[in-house]
């Protein structure tokens, strides 16, 4: 148990090299870096800190052979101190050089170049904007279909109502012009009886 310990300081991995940051956004960064050929890494460590010495954090994966990570939770428009150290199976190299980097405001955009095309992040944004058009305008289409149908179906009934108003109104017409000469035919029957009747009154009184 002693020997480790005791080489653990001879066969520390050597530090990570060209560190950087990308993908930038208001809460969250990408780190990546790389490790030098030779030696077993079988993780890494990070150290994250505010630059006014606030907020320090520790990241520590083993047991993975990536060479990037994404720090989440920062706040917006805040300047960030990164070290990166490797893991190996002795122990831990020593902490590589200091990284600043500043986070972006909420409403800026992404930074439109390579890295972010590539980004699996940026992507799916991309695809949910594209979704999110394409569903605006298949609803502004449907709507402008359903006005278009009842402007019709008004358009429709208007003209079906004003017929059935004129019909009524030429049916109405032919019953009263034939309810009037019926009216005189029955005067002028009613003055022809009278008459005979009178013309048979003053010939029997003659006889």
């Amino acid at each position: 148990l002693l020997l480790p310990r005791l080489l653990s300081p001879l066969y520390r991995p050597p530090a990570p090299v060209n560190v950087s940051v990308m993908h930038l956004r208001a809460d969250s960064a990408t780190v990546s870096w790389e490790v030098p050929e030779g030696d077993t890494i079988i993780g890494f460590s990070i150290s994250q800190q505010r630059q006014d010495g606030h907020m320090q954090r520790f990241i520590r994966e083993v047991n993975t052979t990536s060479r990037s990570c994404v720090l989440w939770d920062l706040e917006e428009e805040t300047d960030y101190i990164i070290q990166v150290q490797s893991i190996g199976l002795y122990g831990e190299s020593q902490a590589s050089k200091k990284v600043h980097f500043r986070t972006l405001k909420k409403s800026d955009r992404f930074p439109s170049n390579s890295s972010n095309q590539d980004d699996p992040t940026v992507q799916g944004l991309d695809k949910s904007r594209h979704l999110q058009t394409g569903e605006m305008i298949i609803i502004v289409v449907v709507l402008v279909m359903w006005a278009a149908v009842i402007a019709l179906f008004c358009r429709q009934y208007d003209i079906i109502k004003d017929n059935d108003s004129s019909n009524n109104k030429e049916k109405a017409k032919p019953s009263s012009e034939r309810s009037t000469p019926e009216h005189h035919s029955g005067g002028l029957l009613r003055s022809k009886v009278s008459e005979n009747d009178t013309s048979a009154a003053n010939s029997g009184h003659f006889v």
